[in-house]
């Protein structure tokens, strides 16, 4: 067996949603997320858990946004429903599609019943891997802001990072050491408030490492510390791009399920009035293969689990065998033991690529066979001697490798909006407030303030894919700030059950403290 070891890292977010009618878009996309997702990944790791052969080792991260997801009682008890009624659509199916679709129906009743014994529990299931030793949770910003955007005013990206942690504590039951920064995006002196935080670690893409200061001795290949005491990892593009790549890598292959043809955007309008529907929409029913990349998607051909499911057992073989490979030619030239560090979305797994799940439970139980060991971040930090003193360099893992994607002409409007609100936040919170219904608006106003601060935002208006929503939230949440920093102010009597609503709407962060937003002694990053 090699001497170094793969990280694979796992980023599950998504923004927060809970405030959708029931039957809404956003609302589907939690719950497909669940089915397809964060469903089978547990499953998966529980199994391994399970297994003495396996290797289950993996670091998570789970955004503060989506655990509050996870813990809505309204979307626990609303999930079950949403299941039955696609089970009740499979039947209708083309015919040639009867395996497909019976395999599904298989799939979703057996995560049904997982959910049902459980109770819709999964903080709990991913809380438990953890004290088992299996999975390192991490933490994330705490509505996925895209930090560098938020930097001025600093105490921004202050509220949102220890936010994030007090939230992971409360519904973890442990504190976080480390982090999944949002897009893995770094600018200069954003570990002072990582550590300020609490933690101690994050993840950047390669650049992020290779053109630190000093250059770091081993590359991507072992973690750095920064001067402000932070532990950084760097992403290996050979151990991520088999698996990133839709075009290139293994979800292209085809015989793995196709993405985008769904029974939604088959099924006449009739058939979908019975889930409240009036438009065509994808609902999680896919029941075709590749077939060809750039095949039309009327030119599909029938899925057969049968042939995916070998499929990824010989992928997985692949991979590790890559990985073996890459690791002993690392160990001729290394004098400490190296590290491919994997980070993918958790998303990219079960949602994106079906055979995902599968895959990775195959890597963790053939991994002994290939001499290929698994680890977790803490894991590696725990047993390292010494890092390398090494700042990092602005970055990010979107397009470009910085922060075009996020500030362009689609997004950049909100960026000068977000820094007026924080500024506001700021003096507010720094002058205190004389009444106790005052301070009951304040902490109102910071989870808008978070909420409207979400990088999930401007990455679909960049994208071009429901804009309208997008703009829609951005809008809403300023909107909400803005009225309770005039109510504070005197400004603006608010209506009878007002606050009462909004709060509802956005019952997110019950422990937030205005305090995390008090003006700091100097303005330096």
């Amino acid at each position: 067996m090699t001497k170094g070891a793969v990280a694979l890292v796992l980023h599950a977010h998504l923004p927060y949603v809970r405030s959708a009618e029931p039957g809404s878009l956003e609302e589907d996309w939690f719950f497909q997320a669940l089915v397809e997702s964060y469903l089978p990944l547990l499953e998966t790791l529980e199994q391994a858990a399970n297994d003495p052969v396996c290797q289950a080792k993996l670091t998570i991260s789970l955004s503060p946004t989506l655990l509050t997801l996870f813990s809505a009682s309204d979307l626990k008890q609303r999930f079950p429903i949403w299941l039955d009624q696609r089970l009740n659509l499979l039947p209708k199916a083309d015919p040639s599609l009867r395996n497909a679709a019976d395999q599904l129906a298989y799939t979703f009743q057996r995560h049904l019943a997982s959910w049902i014994a459980c109770a819709g529990d999964l903080i709990g299931r991913f809380a438990t891997l953890q004290c088992q030793g299996v999975v390192d949770l991490l933490t994330c910003g705490a509505t996925h802001g895209y930090l560098p955007l938020l930097r001025q005013p600093p105490e921004a990206v202050r509220g949102q990072l220890r936010t994030s942690v007090r939230e992971h504590q409360r519904l973890i039951g442990e504190r976080p050491l480390g982090i999944w920064l949002p897009e893995c995006a770094y600018y200069e002196g954003l570990d002072h408030w990582i550590r300020d935080a609490g933690l101690r670690y994050a993840v950047l893409d390669a650049h992020g490492l290779l053109y630190g200061q000093p250059r770091p001795r081993y590359g991507v290949y072992a973690p750095i510390c920064s001067r402000k005491g932070v532990a950084f990892f760097g992403r290996d593009s050979k151990a991520t791009l088999p698996v990133w790549s839709a075009r290139d890598g293994y979800p292209g292959d085809p015989n793995y399920r196709e993405f985008h043809r769904d029974l939604g955007w088959d099924l006449p309008i009739e058939q979908l009035a019975p889930l409240g529907l009036n438009e065509s929409r994808p609902l999680s029913l896919k029941l075709h293969r590749v077939t060809n990349y750039s095949a039309p998607l009327d030119k599909k051909q029938p899925y057969n689990p049968v042939i995916a499911a070998e499929r990824v057992k010989q992928h997985a073989l692949e991979y590790l065998k890559g990985r073996c490979q890459q690791l002993d030619q690392l160990e001729t030239i290394m004098d400490v033991a190296p590290l491919l560090v994997a980070p993918f979305d958790a998303e990219l797994f079960g949602h994106w690529w079906f055979e995902g799940p599968a895959f990775l439970g195959e890597l963790l139980c053939q991994s002994h066979k290939e001499g290929v060991s698994f680890t977790r971040l803490c894991d590696v930090l725990n047993s390292s001697e010494q890092l390398q003193l090494c700042d990092p360099c602005p970055s990010s893992w979107g397009q470009g490798g910085y922060h075009n994607y996020w500030l362009n002409d689609s997004n950049s409007w909100v960026i000068p909006q977000w820094e007026k609100a924080a500024a506001a936040m700021v003096l507010r919170c720094s002058r205190g407030v004389a009444r106790e219904t005052d301070l009951a608006l304040l902490k109102q106003a910071a989870r808008e303030l978070l909420l409207a601060q979400s990088s999930d935002w401007s990455f679909i208006l960049r994208s071009g894919t429901t804009t309208k929503l997008a703009k829609k939230r951005i809008e809403r949440h300023l909107g909400r700030f803005w009225r309770l920093m005039d109510a504070m102010d005197g400004n603006d009597i608010l209506p009878g059950g007002w606050l009462k609503q909004v709060q509802n709407d956005d019952n997110i962060f019950p422990l937030i403290q205005p305090l995390d937003w008090n003006q700091l002694p100097t303005q330096s990053d």
